[in-house]
């Protein structure tokens, strides 16, 4: 008997023990129910039952989550009466399975009230941290009383590998991949190169895929939908709530893209450049100028210029890294979903929809949101393929991984997490009876990457210094001598890098608010308490997923840590960027699990929709205000209105047809003299004429502009010397003042007529 009782127990079902326990709780302790204990089950038509009207167990997956991911749970079905005229069934009455969360609803508000203490102006460190220690000791107590726990991870298949492959594609690839190596000299693409590196990569994913009859299945079935007449449309709750989510951070990415940020500066002048040589033919692998820049962005700027009519603009190069910011949510998405079943995935994927950080990195023009874009899709594929051991799943994160290398070079530090996933995999039990595989597994990415990589690969081996001249400025002595010893520099900015999430995101205005936590407080509280629960879960279950998502955070923050010569640019969140993904997704597997807590019934159910609303409500609102009212203000005065000298150029092109007589007088510390032809439609032009060589103008005809530092409060910030000059020169000059609405950006212009 006490044997049953024990199975019955580790079944989550009562026993008569747990029935007379019940019996004799006092207060508002839950009693055992029979038979509507259980959890209700969904509408559908049942047989009477075959055992003379007695009660039949049946057991039922959770209507909304995937069957790999359910776990199965027992279910009371009533007998139906067979004079019935239709066959029904009658619900379980649910009741909550565990008292009301009041330590863990404390803890989250405790969390949130001591996060709020770290957001500026008004900081109180002590204050928030007592807060926060508060908060972990009501955390511990939920856990402890089993009231906040994270939903479980799914399990590993126990399926094993083939070991097929095609030979002769095989072969193939690797002839091709050879070849391809060798025509990339000379930092080109051209048509032949890259047909023959396409190819190569297609023979290799053809030897190595599993189950062409799959994809064939697919192609089939997507055909025959396509030739019905008439299709029908299923929208179910679920369906509605990722239109709705969809939309909201659809808002948040594209809102104001014109505006926010207002100005360009001079890496985007680089940019700008690039794009245009790129349409002018000048096709490189790999872009030297500003020390060197991987190509994606180039070519992906073009296709946008294109498709939307922009040109060679500041817009374009927002526009296009908006978009590619957006491209990462259903990856995030799915990354939730692998890891924690749907409700994590869409929680993950508003919180980074609607988070200040990603919003600016993507918003800023630059190659930033390159970095999180690959490293999403490169950890779904690889943590589905680990759990369901498919080498289908591996290629493709080989072949994600392989891409981001073209993006941005904090993505160099990915290939090291995706040998940490597979040594961490390797040593937990999860990888038992796989473990030959996994070395197979690994090679299988590391060789779908390479393949990819090739172009770079060969610019590499033609010019090392060049490749990695960036990385080695910041990591070495390269561009000035490191400020201290090594070793004391990494650990002061690992510090800094991890407090980046709750307290100090760095001083660089380009790509942040600074001096404020990189996350809102309400993801910023949930991903602390997010991190304990997982720490717990890890240290209970052995579960290698729950470490690898503490382990993936300072492996991605690397890019920004080893800034060891210039270590005031650490935290940098463009460098750090792919780091927010396993900080949402722990945020977001935090509130999942709160959520859960809550239990079931109807009381239940609408105080879980009000917390949800309300936590969602308040962080989208400091969000919007951080990007479209702090960000953007921040912006626009620390950047220079080049726009406005644009519109000064434009004017005098529009009254005279020409700009070949217009320039500005360099002055240090002012603006990039690229930046306001690239406003006026002149991509490839430098508009500088340097103080030494103003009397140059004297030999051009026709009217004359010139743009000249001003600042009437600040005699050493005036370019008094140049006006001087352009006065002697031009005696019957007219000089006027152009007015900012931003306090220092004036400039004087300087007119010479005809």
């Amino acid at each position: 008997m006490s044997d049953e009782l024990q199975n019955n127990s580790q079944l989550g079902e009562p026993s008569v023990l747990d029935y007379v326990k019940s019996l004799f709780r006092f207060g508002r302790g839950e009693r055992v129910r029979i038979p509507d204990f259980f959890e209700e089950v969904k509408e559908q038509p049942l047989s009477p039952s075959a055992n003379g009207g007695q009660a039949e167990e049946a057991l039922l997956f959770k209507p909304d989550e995937p069957a790999e991911f359910q776990r199965v749970e027992p279910v009371v079905i009533e007998p139906v009466i067979e004079s019935q005229a239709k066959p029904s069934i009658q619900k379980a009455r649910t009741q909550p399975l565990t008292p009301f969360p009041w330590r863990s609803l404390l803890a989250l508000l405790l969390a949130l009230i001591g996060q709020s203490r770290f957001e500026p102006p008004t900081t109180s460190m002590s204050l928030g941290i007592a807060l926060y220690i508060m908060a972990l000791s009501f955390l511990a107590w939920a856990i402890y009383r089993g009231e906040w726990t994270l939903a479980p991870a799914a399990p590993t298949s126990e399926g094993t590998d083939p070991l097929t492959y095609r030979p002769i594609a095989l072969f193939i690839s690797v002839i091709l991949a050879l070849w391809a190596f060798v025509i990339f000299e000379g930092n080109f693409f051209t048509k032949a190169n890259l047909i023959v590196w396409c190819l190569a990569i297609a023979f290799l994913m053809w030897a190595l895929w599993l189950n062409q009859s799959g994809l064939r299945t697919v192609f089939n079935n997507a055909t025959t939908f396509f030739r019905r007449d008439s299709w029908t449309i299923y929208i179910s709750r679920w369906t509605l709530l990722i239109i709705a989510a969809t939309v909201l951070v659809f808002f948040f990415r594209f809102y104001q893209t014109g505006t926010v940020p207002p100005e360009p500066f001079s890496d985007h002048a680089e940019k700008i450049l690039d794009v245009y040589e790129v349409s002018q033919g000048q096709t490189h692998i790999f872009f030297i100028r500003n020390t060197g820049r991987e190509a994606f962005q180039m070519y992906w700027t073009i296709l946008i210029a294109k498709l939307f009519g922009t040109g060679f603009t500041f817009l374009s190069l927002k526009f296009g890294t908006a978009i590619l910011g957006f491209l990462t949510l259903p990856f995030i998405y799915l990354l939730g979903k692998e890891i924690g079943g749907l409700r994590v995935g869409l929680l993950a994927f508003i919180l980074v929809g609607i988070g200040y950080w990603p919003n600016v990195i993507s918003r800023v023009g630059l190659r930033f949101p390159l970095y999180p874009l690959f490293v999403a899709p490169t950890l779904f594929f690889l943590i589905r393929g680990l759990r369901s051991r498919n080498r289908n799943d591996f290629l493709l994160s080989g072949l994600f991984l392989g891409i981001g290398l073209h993006g941005y070079s904090p993505f160099r530090i990915v290939p090291f997490v995706v040998v940490a996933a597979f040594v961490i995999y390797w040593l937990h039990s999860q990888s038992r009876g796989a473990r030959r595989e996994v070395i197979i597994w690994l090679a299988m990415v590391g060789l779908t990457s390479l393949f990819v990589f090739l172009p770079l690969l060969r610019y590499w081996y033609d010019e090392p210094a060049m490749f990695g001249v960036r990385a080695f400025t910041r990591l070495s002595s390269l561009e000035q001598p490191l400020p201290g010893p090594a070793h004391e520099i990494f650990l002061s900015n690992t510090w800094n890098a991890l407090k980046m999430f709750n307290v100090y995101d760095g001083e660089i205005w380009v790509n942040s608010v600074p001096g404020r936590p990189a996350l809102d407080t309400v993801s910023a509280a949930l991903f602390l308490l997010g991190v304990i629960l997982v720490l717990v879960r890890y240290i209970r279950h052995r579960h290698w997923l729950d470490l690898f998502l503490l382990v993936s955070i300072p492996l991605l923050l690397m890019p920004s840590i080893l800034s060891l010569a210039f270590p005031g640019e650490n935290p940098a969140l463009n460098r750090a960027g792919a780091a927010y993904i396993p900080a949402f997704m722990i945020g977001a597997m935090a509130l999942d699990g709160l959520l859960t807590s809550f239990g079931r019934g109807g009381m239940r159910t609408i105080m879980m929709w009000m917390v949800t609303g309300i936590l969602l409500y308040v962080s989208a609102s400091q969000n919007y205000d951080l990007v479209f009212n702090q960000y953007y203000k921040l912006f626009r005065l620390s950047s220079w209105n080049t726009s406005d000298m644009g519109k000064v150029i434009r004017e005098f092109k529009q009254t005279y047809g020409t700009t070949e007589n217009v320039w500005i007088v360099p002055f240090p510390n002012w603006v990039d003299t690229r930046l306001p032809a690239v406003w006026a439609g002149i991509p490839n032009r430098d508009m500088a004429v340097w103080y030494d060589n103003l009397a140059s103008t004297l030999e051009v005809s026709g009217p004359r502009l010139f743009m000249v530092k001003a600042d009437t409060e600040n005699p050493d910030g005036n370019d008094q010397a140049s006006l001087d000059v352009l006065q002697e020169l031009y005696p019957h000059g007219q000089l006027r003042m152009f007015d900012s609405d931003i306090p220092g950006h004036d400039f004087w212009i300087f007119f010479v007529p005809q």
